[in-house]
């Protein structure tokens, strides 16, 4: 799952999205590169995410399985990315 794009499906975050950087048992951490960081992702029981069927680029999501580092701003511009897409799919 380290990689993929996901929804919040419950919380304060509803349909927010973002990308996830760690997984650890019954949880997963998820970044937005905003006002949740690489370096202080949130924690979220993976029951309360959708996982959206995009992954990040192979570089990127091979960088966060790996532990090298990953910067906000390659959180950010994956996001952005996709939601550019996402508007596009939408208005075709």
């Amino acid at each position: 799952m380290v990689g993929m794009m996901a929804a919040s499906k419950a919380g304060h975050d509803k349909l927010q999205v973002y990308v996830i950087v760690k997984e650890e048992g019954d949880f997963v951490y998820l970044s937005d590169g905003r006002l949740k960081p690489i370096a202080k992702p949130k924690k979220k029981s993976k029951k309360h995410i959708q996982i959206i069927k995009h992954q990040v680029n192979e570089e990127l999501a091979s960088r966060l399985v790996s532990g090298v580092r990953v910067y906000d701003e390659e959180i950010k511009l994956a996001i952005k990315l996709w939601n550019r897409k996402n508007k596009e799919e939408d208005n075709v």
